[in-house]
């Protein structure tokens, strides 16, 4: 029977009674030899007498002896029986606590399977709640949250950002035309190609209808923005194919700059906002945000 440094010890009862049965054993067992070494050395007795010639008097009290050790004996071998069933008896308990051990194995097997399994709802569930159900990006709630650590790892590091707001210009006409199916596919495949775009620290999320958000960690400086907005919508327009069309979809994006304009992320996207609206009216590219009166 071999035991684990993890399982429970005995029950004190249960090795006490072990230890006693054991202990009477060994007892047994010495009192056992002794009557042997005195039941021969009685029968040496026996035969040396008889041998030597004499009367059979003394040799039945020899035989007398001899039979009270073999009293004796079988005394000692009631014992022994008694500590056998003690034995029994303790080891029937020892399989008591063996199987009693393997149900809390087996309980503490399923209770683990169960924490497991409890954990993987919630990590999905909470996935459910900081991204988007149609793109599978991250939603306004998770991108505001990165954002407020960009800010202030910015701040610690004097690292410049770039927030970025992008509309779909033909969205409405595609939901329209096609359907939401087609919309909620253009949808898709937007997300798509904005997450296979942007790097590994940078954040994109969809807030919500055709318009998403995209954060850039120190983005090495304004010229290099205006070149990443031009790559982006790029790859933005490219024709998408729904249901046999290609549908032709271009995005409006407005930047707005840390700490240039704005040092906290609402003010940091509602000028981005505002910049994509200046985009779609002057029907450029992209826009940076431009103070009013500036």
């Amino acid at each position: 029977m071999t035991s684990s440094a993890h399982e429970p010890p005995l029950p004190s009862s249960t090795l006490n009674a072990l230890e006693a049965a054991l202990d009477q054993s060994h007892e047994v067992k010495a009192k056992v030899e002794a009557c042997a070494d005195d039941l021969a050395t009685a029968n040496d007795i026996v035969k040396e007498r008889i041998t030597e010639g004499e009367t059979m008097l003394p040799a039945a009290e020899a035989l007398e002896n001899s039979v009270a050790v073999e009293i004796q004996v079988q005394e000692c071998a009631d014992d022994l029986k008694q500590v056998t069933d003690n034995l029994a008896q303790g080891l029937g308990q020892v399989k008591e606590v063996e199987e009693a051990l393997s149900r809390s194995h087996e309980a503490l097997r399923e209770s683990r399977t169960a924490l497991a399994t409890s954990r993987e709802a919630e990590q999905s569930a909470s996935r459910r709640a900081m991204h988007d159900q149609k793109t599978g990006l991250p939603n306004r709630t998770l991108f505001d949250d990165r954002l407020a650590q960009a800010i202030a790892g910015a701040e610690r590091h004097g690292w410049t950002l770039a927030v970025m707001f992008l509309d779909l210009d033909q969205f409405k006409a595609v939901n329209d035309t096609h359907g939401h199916a087609a919309g909620d596919t253009v949808l898709a495949i937007v997300a798509e190609r904005l997450l296979n775009h942007v790097r590994d620290e940078d954040t994109v999320c969809r807030n919500g209808g055709d318009e998403f958000l995209y954060l850039l960690i120190d983005p090495a400086g304004r010229d290099n923005v205006a070149r990443i907005a031009a790559q982006l919508r790029t790859t933005l327009a490219r024709p998408i194919a729904v249901n046999g069309l290609e549908l032709a979809i271009t995005p409006s994006i407005g930047i707005a700059l840390y700490p240039d304009h704005g040092k906290t992320a609402d003010v940091l996207v509602a000028h981005a906002d505002a910049a994509m609206y200046r985009s779609k009216q002057q029907r450029s590219p992209w826009e940076f945000y431009q103070p009013a009166g500036s």
